[in-house]
């Protein structure tokens, strides 16, 4: 009992916020959840992405966090995304599952953290009960946990696209080896994915945000061991060039990297690396490979109108790679973005 008090002394302290969320949440024309996250009074925001993390602390789970506090603290951030594979190894078997709380309320501990986590599902999301994962009931017990199929968050200078990547993957339908995969709300398949494409390609039309930045599970470019998702260049990339996306944002591999496309601007960004990792696989592919680590670790970004800024860490905190990119020609003048 005394820790289920902690926990909602903590979600006092940031009450506000999730009210304010839950207030403008709304359903926009394509059907998508748009959830409204204002940026700071300068204009700028801050946060942290983590994938593949859910092993009840193991695998340096718990440094990652310890870390992802300090530098959640050090940049003041406003969230937390996560890629993904957010429960090992067959997500949860019900709202009652211990491993949530195990998994997450008990590593992600530090008063940084305590703000709004933005989760998609990955697959090993979808071998336990995914309506448990989607369940509002979880966020009675931690209300940082929003966890939708696919949702937009808009925070004024960008409007984030969180794609449900894992029903894409032929092989977890055909060939889903001793693997259960929980589909319901999903088949049939070709007329879940051809009206998502449809809601995500009208969703990022209407967007006027100066940035479009993409969020799935999957590998969209990857050097490491799962590689390149086929059924994502095959029917998602042509929706997020066609629509000016700046970067899509992945997990799935456990590893952290940056790849730059040869072909359009979009720069893929792989932080999957919040627990078990070192797997030795690099395998190039065609675009230009920026960054590889093999390895725990997470990213941060800082954004405002005219600059992003990205930085890998490891497990121990340390900074491993950065890199910037530039809109300028804006009315409103640049924010110094602070370097942790």
């Amino acid at each position: 009992m005394a820790r289920r008090s902690s926990r909602a002394c903590a979600a006092m302290a940031t009450a506000a916020v999730f009210a304010l969320l839950a207030a403008t949440a709304t359903a926009t024309a394509s059907g998508l959840v748009r959830l409204e996250h204002p940026a700071k009074s300068d204009g700028s925001l801050s946060l942290l992405v983590v994938g593949d993390w859910g092993r009840k602390g193991t695998y340096n789970q718990s440094r990652v966090a310890e870390q992802m506090g300090k530098v959640g603290e050090k940049l003041n951030i406003d969230f937390v995304i996560s890629t993904g594979d957010n429960f090992y190894e067959d997500g949860l078997t019900g709202v009652d599952d211990q491993a949530f709380e195990e998994s997450f309320t008990d590593i992600y501990t530090a008063k940084s953290l305590q703000k709004p986590w933005y989760l998609v599902l990955g697959n090993h999301d979808y071998r336990g009960d995914v309506l448990a994962q989607l369940s509002p009931v979880l966020r009675k017990i931690d209300q940082r946990f929003i966890c939708m199929r696919s949702f937009i968050v808009n925070t004024e200078i960008v409007d984030f696209f969180f794609i449900d990547t894992t029903p894409f993957q032929l092989k977890y339908w055909n060939r889903p080896k001793d693997h259960h995969y929980d589909w319901r709300g999903v088949a049939p398949r070709q007329k879940y994915i051809a009206n998502l494409l449809k809601d995500m390609d009208v969703a990022m039309k209407k967007s006027t945000a100066k940035w479009k930045i993409a969020v799935g599970h999957h590998t969209m470019r990857s050097v490491s061991d799962h590689g390149d998702t086929k059924e994502l260049l095959q029917l998602l990339l042509p929706v997020l060039k066609v629509n000016g996306i700046d970067f899509y944002i992945n997990g799935h591999d456990h590893c952290l990297e940056h790849i730059s496309s040869r072909d359009s601007p979009i720069q893929y960004f792989t932080s999957g690396g919040g627990s078990k990792a070192w797997r030795g696989v690099l395998q190039p592919n065609s675009d230009k490979l920026q960054f590889f680590y093999d390895g725990q670790g997470f990213m941060s970004l800082q954004i405002n109108q005219d600059q992003a800024d990205f930085i890998f860490y490891d497990v121990s905190g340390n900074i491993l790679y950065k890199w910037s990119k530039s809109k300028p020609n804006y009315l409103q003048p640049s924010t110094y973005i602070t370097e942790a």
